[in-house]
């Protein structure tokens, strides 16, 4: 399937023009993630434009040596002049500085990452949990036929519930076939005493 997924992605040629200037991006523990990947394959499913409805290409890199602002917004500039004639909005994260905002942004605590591939585990749906590479590297760690059959779930590695359901949403707006199923209560169960 991880060859599947990975010629399907290259249908969009945005991803393709991306993953062919990958050297000239040098990316720390680089990876092309999220939406650009997952959103093709289900445009493609849904007989779309592979581009259709995709808002933006995320690029996750991994640099514990400067966790600053500004080294963030000079590799972003760095992106959008390697990219810049492709007229997509690219956004290059570094995932070593997550924890840093995460939860100002979004108001969930997040714990510090050991790596690009801790972020792509920590999607908010499990079947988004996708990140590429040139040479046909695919990082799925749920697998891929959630992702093909539309199934939306909660990610037990990050149970936010109100994003969870924000974001599936969403998607489901867009992509009307995809089913969203009920997030599980993570927390410990409590048990009545009489």
């Amino acid at each position: 399937m991880q060859e599947r997924f990975h010629a399907d992605i290259l249908r969009n040629p945005h991803n393709r023009r991306i993953l062919e200037r990958w050297d000239a991006l040098a990316l720390p523990d680089g990876w092309l993630v999220a939406g650009c990947l997952f959103q093709t394959v289900w445009n493609l499913h849904s007989g779309r434009d592979p581009t259709a409805d995709i808002q933006d290409y995320d690029l996750f890199y991994f640099n514990p040596d400067d966790v600053t602002d500004e080294g963030e917004r000079r590799m972003q500039a760095h992106a959008e002049t390697v990219l810049g004639d492709l007229g997509i909005t690219v956004e290059a994260t570094n995932q070593a500085r997550v924890h840093l905002w995460y939860e100002s942004y979004f108001g969930h605590p997040y714990a510090p990452l050991g790596s690009s591939k801790e972020g792509i585990d920590r999607f908010l749906v499990p079947a988004t949990c996708v990140g590429v590479r040139p040479g046909g590297e695919v990082y799925a760690p749920n697998g891929l036929a959630s992702l093909y059959a539309g199934d939306l779930r909660m990610n037990p590695l990050s149970p936010h519930r109100d994003l969870f359901e924000r974001k599936a949403a969403s998607y489901q707006r867009r992509w009307p076939w995809l089913t969203i199923h009920p997030p599980q209560d993570l927390s410990p169960t409590r048990i009545a005493t009489a």
